[in-house]
């Protein structure tokens, strides 16, 4: 016979919590990269960070790399337009109840690589480990 039931118990009462990942052992263990100094000069109000992959990818530029390049760029100024860009496309969308958008940027490659890709990043703004507001910037198939 089909359960035909229609009132059930809160689920959480029953479930084992398997596994937690806390923001702040991800910021810890280098899975994310904290970008608040910064992020608060761009126009961020929240926590920010970015993954490390948008980190290694769109960020990430050495005294080796300078040397390389044909163009100038410093780490400074590539983790500026990261979020920089975020935070224009954040104030178009104020009044819109989103917690994530996607916006595009110009990333130079790492020497090797003479033209700039467009690459896709994603912003969230979730809770935090207390429920606070944070941001946080990934590629598009992370989360």
């Amino acid at each position: 016979m089909p359960d035909t039931r229609t009132d059930t118990a809160p689920p959480s009462q029953d479930w084992r919590v398997i596994h937690t990942y806390t923001r702040a052992e991800a910021l810890a263990d280098g899975v994310l990269v904290d970008v608040t100094p910064t992020a608060r000069e761009a126009g961020f109000k929240v926590p920010t960070a970015v993954t490390a992959a948008v980190f290694d990818e769109c960020i990430e530029w050495t005294e080796e790399n300078a040397e390389q390049s044909r163009t100038y760029q410093d780490q400074a100024g590539r983790l500026w337009d990261v979020l920089y860009l975020a935070a224009v496309k954040a104030r178009s969308l104020r009044g819109r109840r989103q917690n994530q958008l996607l916006y595009e940027i110009h990333v130079v490659p790492r020497p090797g690589h003479d033209h700039p890709r467009l690459r896709t990043l994603k912003l969230v703004i979730g809770p935090g480990d207390d429920a606070e507001p944070v941001a946080t910037i990934m590629l598009p198939n992370e989360d």
